[in-house]
């Protein structure tokens, strides 16, 4: 594959720089809450999001019927590099897992009611997969939806849900059919957040972010709600975590701190010798130099496979998500290892060795290797998927 950007392409991404910089406010953008910094939860964030819609960018791969412009997986690639890269909200799972399994699967309903809100940033959404005991393995979630006239009552509990707290949907996986195999008998409902017998509770993370638990009591879902096929929804699920892995672990963020590790490395001694001239040092910095590169040829190869047509690039997603968040984890800790005792002050410490970011990325990288689906079930979807392994090997 050609690992270099056309022109065009090259093009587009000035295009949006002009625009991060025509549009910059430090409440929109903070590169210190890496991944999570895609989270939209203030009014200045939404109406970001809403600008980079009237420039026709959040639907920039979806079907012209559906207001988007056709255009190749790499734009949505471009752009959300740059996003991440300003430390802004990114294009996200309105219009990457709900937008896009709505246009594959949902109801004409569902389309007309949902696409040209999520291409304006009308709506948030929150994803409700994990449960206290189905967390990495989705295909085990127990909360239930039990038919009633007009449609289903839904009952139980979900777990690790970014963004519930301030969300107008929950999109949410439930069990329809307790008899089938634990892959089958899912089905995927959108039901609003502001429903009287939904409730939250806040869960903070290591990282400072607030995800939450959501407990659904007798949630009533018109059968108009119900997403795409009755007990296919862990299906639906499968092809929208590819997405996830993939957008949600943004490269450029990980490659700036790279850079500021290294320009540390230059400028540090250790007992009055330069840092630099120390090879178990230097080593240690050129194999991270090393594996950034394959991180980012891992993202090129996901984009090149989306593009392609054919099968969802299921192994390549689960490739990048594991070897991007494991090498994300690995600079964190090699950060802590050579900045030395400063490394443990606090993000945004001026007097801190690169200003505090080591310590902050060290708590949230270890995030990061679980969301989305964590490394271990990477490695499982990769034997089995790529290596042809067998389940119980």
């Amino acid at each position: 594959m050609d690992f270099e950007f056309t022109p065009e392409q090259l093009e587009f991404v000035k295009d949006v720089e002009q625009f991060l910089d025509d549009n910059y406010d430090p409440e929109v953008f903070d590169v210190t809450r890496e991944n999570m910094a895609q989270i939209v939860d203030t009014p200045k964030r939404r109406a970001f999001m809403a600008k980079l819609g009237e420039q026709g960018w959040l639907g920039i791969t979806w079907p012209e019927e559906y207001g988007g412009k056709d255009g190749d997986g790499v734009y949505e690639y471009l752009l959300n590099e740059a996003l991440a890269a300003r430390g802004g909200p990114q294009i996200g799972k309105g219009v990457g897992i709900i937008g896009k399994t709505i246009i594959s699967h949902g109801s004409e309903t569902l389309k007309a009611e949902f696409l040209p809100k999520i291409l304006k940033n009308e709506v948030e959404f929150a994803v409700g997969y994990s449960e206290p005991n189905a967390g990495s393995d989705a295909a085990s979630m127990q909360l239930k939806a039990t038919k009633v006239d007009g449609g289903w009552m839904l009952n139980g509990q979900k777990t690790w849900t970014t963004s519930a707290h301030f969300a107008d949907w929950y999109w949410v996986g439930a069990r329809t059919d307790t008899d089938a195999p634990k892959h089958n008998g899912i089905t995927l409902f959108l039901v609003p957040m502001n429903h009287p017998n939904i409730t939250i509770k806040a869960i903070w993370t290591m990282g400072d972010e607030r995800t939450n638990e959501v407990y659904l009591d007798d949630v009533f879902v018109p059968d108009d709600y119900v997403v795409g096929e009755l007990n296919r929804g862990f299906q639906y699920i499968s092809e929208a975590l590819d997405l996830e892995r993939f957008t949600l672990f943004t490269y450029s963020p990980t490659a700036q701190r790279l850079d500021l590790l290294t320009e540390y490395v230059k400028g540090a001694t250790r007992d009055g010798q330069p840092m630099k001239d120390d090879p178990v040092v230097r080593s240690k910095v050129a194999n991270l130099h090393t594996e950034a590169e394959v991180a980012r040829v891992l993202g090129l190869k996901f984009v090149a496979a989306s593009t392609a047509g054919g099968a969802p690039p299921t192994t390549q997603a689960s490739e990048y998500k594991l070897f991007t968040t494991e090498f994300s984890r690995r600079l964190a800790n090699a950060s802590m290892d050579l900045a030395g005792p400063g490394g443990q002050l606090r993000v945004h410490t001026e007097e801190a060795p690169m200003a505090g970011r080591s310590e902050s990325t060290y708590r949230y990288t270890v995030i990061d290797t679980i969301g989305g689906g964590s490394s271990e079930v990477q490695k499982n979807i990769l034997a089995r998927r790529k290596l042809g392994l067998p389940k119980n090997f």
